[in-house]
């Protein structure tokens, strides 16, 4: 299937006359985003954008974030003195507010890897 650009009063559109943006113009709206205090949903309805486009292209830009000299996870053992030693579900919290969550360190520990390669 060929796809087809048209150009509306400068905004280019495919067949089905969707806006087809820029990487520019997504990163320009993250920027705006992360400056405006709204949620996602918000956001997006504010401005004209489908959900789950802005959706997509927010974690891809957050990847490439990350990716581009963020910290890498780290862990660290806490031991408390004259606690009874209890299995408590572990939880983390990530810089992009992802949270996981498991009962084995280890396998939180290579789910954050797994996220972050």
């Amino acid at each position: 299937m060929e796809s087809i650009e048209v150009e509306v009063e400068g905004q280019k559109q495919d067949e089905r006359g969707r806006q087809l943006r820029s990487r520019e113009d997504w990163t320009n709206l993250i920027a705006l985003y992360e400056q405006s205090g709204l949620t996602q949903k918000a956001f997006a309805k504010r401005e004209g954008l489908k959900y789950a486009t802005f959706v997509a292209w927010l974690g891809r830009l957050r990847r490439e974030q990350r990716g581009a000299g963020s910290p890498r996870a780290s862990f660290a053992t806490l031991r408390l003195d004259g606690m009874p030693a209890a299995r408590a579900p572990l939880e983390v919290i990530l810089s992009d507010g992802t949270r996981l969550r498991g009962d084995e360190a280890s396998q939180v520990a290579a789910l954050v890897k797994a996220l972050r390669d």
